[in-house]
């Protein structure tokens, strides 16, 4: 387990490195965000063809994670596109100084997210790695279901955000409708949940300190870059959004206060 962890580490650090010369040439380091959903599903592969013969339980991981981290990564990049650099970046920028930043944003930005990447995609080595039968168990089902609730409410919740931000009427205005109406962030809510199902998943086939790549995943989104930078920005620029805060529920789908 060990050996196919440090060969995907350096598969990472190949990629990354090559998509931070590519970020130079262009100019623009949000690729990197483009190639969060893609990374997982490159080690994913790594693991699961890596160690021998498949199983029911690896070609369902296989399915799974491809489905999610493709989608995830095609939305990013039509989100993204014409809009030049995300302002994180750009503010990057203008703190470290543009002729600084090229080299700065391989540490900073790329081979950080390439650690966070192999540290996050932990359950995806135990449950290819594991010596356990790959035959379906309880688990298994229990980590479908939970899967298909958080893809949904992901998906979902981006498809809905994409559709709402389209419309120049809804301009300064707060979804407050379909997912997003017993949650703040659904998408967020759903991202963590499949990546609790890919923890079902690694305990299904008997490999359990793994399932700290789901805990540390649900930190990030909870704790860094997802729910609490979004929320601190979208209080200080849209008024109607505390009023949203007050009946709304953070995370956790519920349903809304009166």
């Amino acid at each position: 387990m060990l050996t196919a962890f440090i060969y995907a580490l350096l598969l990472i650090w190949v990629l990354v490195t090559l998509l931070w010369i590519w970020s130079v040439i262009i100019k623009n380091v949000s690729i990197v965000d483009i190639f969060w959903g893609i990374a997982f599903v490159a080690v994913n592969a790594f693991y699961v063809f890596l160690p021998g013969e498949l199983n029911p339980r690896k070609i369902l991981i296989l399915v799974l994670v491809s489905v999610w981290g493709l989608r995830l990564a095609t939305h990013l990049a039509i989100r993204n596109s014409g809009k030049g650099e995300d302002f994180r970046y750009r503010e990057f920028r203008l703190k470290y100084g543009h002729e600084r930043y090229w080299w700065i944003s391989y540490f900073q930005t790329f081979l950080l997210q390439g650690l966070l990447i192999m540290v996050v995609s932990l359950p995806l080595l135990g449950i290819s790695l594991s010596s356990h039968p790959g035959n379906l168990n309880l688990l298994d089902f229990l980590g479908v279901i939970v899967w298909l609730i958080g893809f949904t409410f992901e998906a979902g919740g981006d498809f809905q955000l994409s559709r709402f931000k389209s419309d120049p009427a809804n301009k300064g205005k707060v979804l407050d409708t379909g997912f997003w109406k017993y949650t703040r962030h659904p998408n967020y809510f759903g991202d963590s949940a499949v990546w609790w199902a890919y923890a079902l998943f690694s305990l299904a086939a008997g490999s359990y300190w793994q399932i700290t790549g789901s805990v540390v995943m649900t930190l990030l989104i909870i704790r860094v870059s997802g729910v609490a930078l979004l929320e601190k920005s979208l209080t200080a620029t849209k008024p109607q959004y505390r009023e949203y805060i007050q009946k709304t529920s953070s995370f956790f789908p519920w349903f809304p206060k009166k």
